[in-house]
């Protein structure tokens, strides 16, 4: 049997480039295909492996500035080539589940989530642009979107990372689709155990509109809460101008995963204001036995115990992504949440999202579709071995 893993591009490490590599440690015999790729983007663990990209790859700015090419995506993953694969594995929020297969061949797909700029965040991105780049953005979505409705067509079954994103899958490509959460990874949390937290809150992740950040420098602000920010992208420079001389916020720029983990240990609390698909920074905090106040909705409802009269909470959730609803949330948490808060609570919540039950459910939901897949596959536990030597 030939496997292929595909995943949409490599070029920053996240929550999906962790999902790509331990699907691929399952499987150790698979080649890569993606739409482009750089050396920081993959994993260690797939060095040295087959490793396919798109036209993409060979275009000027098209590693830097793969986001702006959406015009080219359906091409781009057409021109993935896999007729002579069995067996497909792609790992998604992007168009590689329209990649070119046999007539024959399965394919899976783990859905981070339809591509948000497509679908329910359409709206947001294009109000985030300036005019010319919102022309053309326009101009370009309805026909990708059609072309990512047929492209789903293309996939035999498919896997959500939450049962948020899974009713995305049903509303957006009128599938349905099993959860399998993904993967955190424990031994980092481990390594960090007898931490003591600061007096200070944490922004964590990639500077992107949705993720709201300005509403949480805002409400620490109004409290006189002092804020660390961990991440890059495009609102970084829009994000420092409105934190311009003030003393409480700190941007700390791109971390190193040891650094990271390492601030989230150390935090008060992990703020977190965006609608996730399903938000694997807030599980990292918890498994550091951190906290996490968190906007009420999309995944982080799957991922914190926020709920009121939580008996034992990880956390707490406001209603509303303003700074206000965000300021109330953070008082309330000082006063009643915090007091009742046991790092333990957090950790074992943590756990049961840890990667060895990711790489356990995905390889049962594989096989269930495609028995003969056991002949090429690991065990969950080898796999975990392998990940866990990176």
């Amino acid at each position: 049997m030939r496997v292929a893993v595909v995943h949409h591009w490599f070029v920053t490490r996240g929550g999906g480039e962790r999902v790509a590599e331990c699907i691929a440690a399952l499987f150790p015999t698979a080649e890569l295909f993606t739409l482009v790729a750089s050396p920081a983007g993959l994993p260690a663990t797939l060095a040295g492996r087959p490793l396919h990209t798109s036209f993409l790859q060979k275009l000027p700015l098209g590693r830097t500035h793969h986001r702006h090419f959406l015009p080219l995506y359906p091409a781009a993953a057409e021109s993935l080539d896999l007729r002579g694969f069995d067996l497909v594995l792609s790992s998604d929020s992007g168009p590689v589940k329209g990649v070119r297969l046999d007539a024959g061949a399965v394919q899976i797909c783990y859905c981070h989530s339809p591509m948000r700029y497509l679908w329910d965040g359409y709206e947001a991105y294009r109000d985030a642009m300036g005019p010319v780049t919102r022309a053309a953005f326009s101009a370009a979505v309805p026909r990708v979107r059609e072309w990512d409705r047929r492209a789903a067509e293309r996939v035999t079954y498919f896997l959500a990372n939450s049962a948020y994103v899974a009713d995305r899958i049903r509303r957006c490509y009128g599938r349905e689709s099993e959860v399998v959460h993904p993967p955190i990874d424990l031994d980092r949390a481990d390594a960090l155990a007898g931490q003591l937290p600061g007096d200070h809150y944490l922004c964590a992740g990639r500077l992107v509109a949705y993720k709201r950040t300005e509403i949480l420098m805002e409400a620490c602000r109004r409290l006189g809460r002092r804020l660390r920010i961990a991440g890059t992208g495009p609102e970084e420079a829009r994000l420092q101008r409105l934190a311009a001389g003030d003393p409480l916020v700190e941007f700390l720029g791109e971390l190193s995963t040891e650094a990271l983990w390492a601030e989230f240990a150390r935090c008060r609390a992990l703020l977190f204001a965006a609608d996730e698909d399903f938000g694997m920074v807030p599980l990292e905090a918890q498994a550091c036995g951190r906290p996490v106040i968190a906007y009420g909705a999309g995944g982080s409802l799957e991922t914190v115990r926020g709920a009121a009269g939580e008996v034992r909470p990880t956390g707490a959730y406001f209603g509303e992504q303003t700074a206000e609803s965000a300021a109330a949330a953070i008082a309330q948490w000082e006063a009643d949440g915090e007091p009742r808060f046991a790092a333990a609570d957090a950790r074992e919540w943590a756990a049961g999202f840890a990667t060895p039950l990711f790489l356990e459910h995905y390889r049962a939901a594989v096989l269930r579709h495609v028995p003969e897949a056991a002949g090429v596959a690991l065990s969950a536990a080898e796999a975990a071995d392998v990940v866990r030597a990176r």
